[in-house]
């Protein structure tokens, strides 16, 4: 059988057929051979294709139920799905069906379903766009939709389903923040959370300016606010606990501490070197277990907790088909030892700063509740809720703040955090 040159869309279907069949993450799908045999600009474009079709998944099965009789087989049911998202989106019919029609047609125990793929494709081009248009953005697995639901609302879980379903911008995290609003006219960006630099159209990332002269980082401007809380980090010694990937580590070395960075994964360590090395910025960075350090004491903490990461699926529409909520007990275990060691790493005077990329207040507002209640000598901070870049309803009385997507929808969102800066009682 020959072999077939790989393309943006038969890539974009490989991850999917992963994604949704066997439940993986597109981070580790990026990283294969396959992926990485490909060019650049055709990596950046599969990789768009098939976080297009993830957000679009459910609007695809409901445009397609109107044409199909009975539901083929995964892989062309995929095909279908990322065929329907391009279309219905506005890409052009005639080459989005002929490669589809191509790509059913490698396997030979597919082939048969060529002429089902054409037919029910040019049916699509037809009446599928005013049929899409129509339709509710794709909503989240009731494991989590029930959850957010009783914290939130329906009406608000609605609100964040809807930022979800439309591809994000890209932030940047600068490393002289003071210069945002110049970077930002110069980009044809827009300031966002007072320092992030929001691009609508970035393009491929390391064409940028400032890319390779190490001006800025990518980094959600949510994921931007927790060091930003913090004040007069110059000389202090900072640590950053499960830093990877490394954005908060970059934050800390450009506001002018002296930051060591650990992380369990030295896989997810690379890149946290890599930009550390693009932005001539330091850390002394380790591979190892949070838990192992006991000895030296910090001014300043940064504890990210590994958490259900539920807050970024507008970047990672993957993550329902990886997950199932049956790790939030674990995590939230996780999260409550990490917190209770990382407060004994704390110099008198220092600053503990707790986050989480999550939508569930059990791994946000709930663990620091729990944290006062066991280290009673321990408070919030009250400097926290002066942070003046933020919306002041958006801070939660006498326990941190709360960053949700649908915040700033009309921007494009953020994602969803909670922070809170833990200090001893004065």
């Amino acid at each position: 059988m020959p072999k077939f040159e790989e393309t943006p869309r038969s890539m974009a279907i490989s991850m999917l057929d992963s994604v949704i069949n066997d439940g993986r993450l597109l981070s580790e799908l990026t990283l294969s051979k396959s992926f990485l045999s490909l060019a650049p600009p055709n990596r950046a474009r599969a990789q768009r294709i098939a976080l297009n079709t993830l957000r679009g998944l459910e609007r695809a099965d409901r445009v397609l139920a109107k044409f199909l009789q009975k539901k083929p087989p995964p892989k062309v049911l995929n095909i279908l799905r990322l065929a329907t998202v391009e279309i219905c989106s506005g890409s052009q019919a005639h080459g989005v069906v002929n490669e589809a029609v191509n790509i059913v047609g490698r396997e030979k125990k597919f082939y048969r379903f060529k002429g089902l793929v054409n037919a029910v494709l040019r049916k699509v081009a037809q009446k599928g766009p005013d049929h899409w248009v129509s339709l509710r953005a794709s909503r989240m697995p009731e494991w989590l939709r029930g959850p957010l639901s009783d914290a939130y609302g329906k009406d608000t879980v609605a609100k964040i389903e809807k930022v979800q379903f439309e591809a994000p911008p890209v932030d940047l995290t600068l490393k002289y923040p003071e210069q945002a609003r110049q970077v930002a006219e110069e980009m044809g960006g827009r300031v966002t959370l007072g320092q992030s630099v929001r691009l609508s159209n970035a393009g491929q990332i390391s064409k940028l300016s400032g890319f390779e002269t190490g001006d800025w980082w990518v980094q959600d401007a949510a994921a931007a606010v927790p060091v930003r809380l913090l004040k007069n980090l110059e000389d202090k010694m900072a640590l950053d606990l499960c830093a990877a990937p490394g954005g908060k580590t970059l934050q800390l070395s450009a506001a002018g501490a002296q930051v060591t960075s650990v992380d369990i994964s030295e896989r997810r360590l690379k890149l946290l070197k890599e930009n550390l090395y693009r932005t001539g910025l330091k850390a002394d960075v380790h591979t190892i277990d949070a838990f192992e350090l006991t000895a030296q004491k910090y001014d300043a903490i940064i504890l990210d907790a590994p958490c259900s990461a539920t807050g970024t699926m507008r970047r990672h529409p993957d993550l329902p088909y990886a997950k199932d909520g049956t790790e939030f007990a674990t995590l939230i275990d996780l999260q409550e030892s990490l917190l209770n060691h990382a407060l004994t790493l704390l110099a008198p005077e220092g600053r503990l700063v707790f986050c989480t990329c999550s939508l569930l207040p059990d791994e946000g507002e709930v663990q620091v509740e729990t944290a006062l209640e066991q280290n009673t000598d321990f408070e919030v901070d009250p400097e926290m809720f002066e942070f003046a870049s933020v919306q002041s309803e958006w801070f939660i009385e006498s326990l941190g703040l709360r960053l949700r997507p649908d915040y700033l929808a009309a921007e494009g969102g953020m994602d969803g955090f909670f922070v809170s800066v833990l200090r001893r009682k004065v």
